[in-house]
């Protein structure tokens, strides 16, 4: 089976696939901030959310549903940040994934990537990983909403936590970003192969 990529390019693409994979559990994961609320863990994502309050007719009373699901509307994510966030952080990891999915194709098909579309594919990346970058930093200024307020003890405002904590998603979609801006950027300057000159 002939390839498109070197041996760097063929490093280039496994990466690539795992950086992507990693940004993109990451955020469809409602693991980025962990609180309580009513003795229950609740955990939120950018669009969804693990927990919530609902009435319960049938004993006059508020009880936490313990399940994970999306908001019902894209304005019934708590905050303004949070959606762009989310629209942010999805574009990246759609980027991302694109470029890596080509990337394996080029490990199976010959002249699909030469060292222009290898740089042309890392410039994606960069941009994909600074989009999910943004995401990350803009995640924080949500911590001011009243969802989240009420999970963190009334204690959370804008990059101030309370009793919550960042969950492992969080961290997962930074570190994909961050891998696929410094690593996966690099390596596709020496990913595709030279093009052969053919006369004509």
């Amino acid at each position: 089976m002939a390839s498109s990529l070197t041996c760097t390019g063929v490093i280039w693409a496994l990466l690539s696939l795992l950086c992507a994979a990693a940004s993109c559990v990451g955020f469809f994961m409602p693991y980025w901030l962990l609180g309580t609320q009513m003795d229950k863990p609740v955990s939120f994502g950018t669009f969804r959310r693990c927990s919530y309050p609902v009435r319960d007719e049938e004993r006059q009373a508020t009880v936490m549903l313990e399940q994970c699901g999306r908001y019902a509307s894209f304005h019934g994510i708590p905050s303004l940040e949070w959606r762009i966030c989310t629209v942010v952080t999805g574009v990246g990891c759609g980027l991302l994934l694109l470029v890596a999915l080509t990337a394996l194709m080029g490990c199976c098909i010959s002249d699909l990537i030469s060292r222009t579309i290898g740089r042309v594919a890392g410039g994606i990346q960069f941009v994909g990983g600074l989009l999910i970058g943004s995401g990350c930093a803009l995640y924080p200024l949500g911590w001011d909403s009243e969802e989240v307020q009420q999970t963190c003890n009334n204690s959370s405002d804008q990059f101030i936590l309370g009793s919550c904590q960042i969950g492992w998603a969080y961290y997962c979609t930074g570190a994909g970003a961050a891998a696929a801006m410094l690593l996966c950027t690099w390596l596709s300057c020496f990913a595709g192969k030279k093009q052969k000159q053919y006369p004509y």
